[in-house]
């Protein structure tokens, strides 16, 4: 039995193209919303109905990093005229900045812990996914089913053994503790999705560079891995995804030292309650890192995606 491929007609590519304008747009409004939530004044933010067009503002991104205090109107005369444009905006409403905010080392914090999490586990997800998918592993399928049943229940369920576990061993609010945390999170997920990229990596490969002389670790890294590295970016964009904006964790087992973005900026509080505009503002610096990460990897991302699609 064969099959025709038709070519699809001018009338259902437009279809498609306007179907996919459309949910693109209808998904970028609660993005674009934030952004411009960021530049509002605390007013504008809260005002019913909504207001579209306003006068921008740069307070949110102030308020953000910085930690301010309500000040008369004497103690605003007797601190003299404001030196920078930052303490204009404070004195404007009535504040004074005592000092930095905390969102930077909370931000900081996410970097490393995201990154680390994201390099160990393309580390140890590459390595164990080669064995599973190269050599003759004892009972292979049931490992891969115990890895994979990792997945099957919410993290959240095992949280207080978990906290319990930490604070024996010492590593409650510790970068190590998370790091360790998000990469067990994410080692099945790395390992099922890279089997399956190193699968289509022909064997010959391997192979030939064995009987040209290289040992197995050399073939692993001189022919796999750039063979490979389309779908160790694509991982790596999974990866770094969740632990990047992981937050029942990061509640519950930091408070300080190694406490992240997500469960810091909810908690910011302006001079007059919740200060949606600095939460915007942080929520806008927060999506940069992951943004750019997946713009530089977007070629490999687009290539893993469709990795092994076609056989020959």
């Amino acid at each position: 039995m064969s099959f025709s491929v038709t070519e699809p007609t001018k009338g259902t590519k437009w279809f498609a193209g306007i179907l996919v304008v459309t949910y693109a747009c209808i998904t970028l409004v609660p993005l674009l919303w934030i952004i411009a939530t960021g530049f509002k004044s605390p007013t504008d933010s809260i005002a019913y109905p909504p207001v579209v067009v306003f006068e921008p503002t740069l307070e949110g991104y102030v308020n953000l990093f910085t930690d301010r205090t309500r000040a008369t109107e004497d103690m605003l005369e007797a601190a003299g005229p404001a030196e920078t444009w930052y303490d204009q905006i404070a004195r404007d409403r009535g504040t004074v900045i005592s000092g930095p905010s905390r969102y930077g080392e909370r931000f900081l914090n996410s970097v490393i812990i995201g990154f680390g999490s994201t390099a160990l586990c393309m580390i140890l997800g590459t390595m164990a996914a080669y064995a599973f998918s190269r050599f003759k592993v004892p009972l292979k399928d049931d490992l891969l089913f115990f890895i994979l049943s990792t997945r099957m229940m919410p993290p959240i369920a095992v949280a207080i053994p978990i906290f319990l576990m930490f604070r024996t061993l010492g590593l409650n609010d510790t970068h190590l503790g998370m790091i360790l945390l998000y990469t067990a999170v994410n080692l099945s997920l790395s390992v099922w999705l890279l089997k399956g990229f190193i699968d289509e990596i022909p064997i010959e490969y391997e192979e030939a560079a064995l009987i040209d002389g290289y040992t197995r670790f050399q073939a692993f890294y001189k022919v796999v891995l750039p063979q490979a590295a389309t779908g160790i970016a694509s991982t790596a964009i999974f990866c770094l995804i969740f632990a990047w904006n992981e937050y029942a964790f990061a509640v519950l087992l930091t408070s300080g030292t190694a406490q992240t973005a997500p469960p810091f900026i909810p908690t910011i509080i302006g001079t007059s309650g919740k200060d949606w505009p600095a939460v915007a503002a942080g929520a806008t610096i927060f999506l940069v890192p992951v943004m750019v990460f997946t713009i530089l990897l977007r070629k490999h991302l687009l290539r893993g995606i469709t990795f092994g699609a076609v056989r020959k």
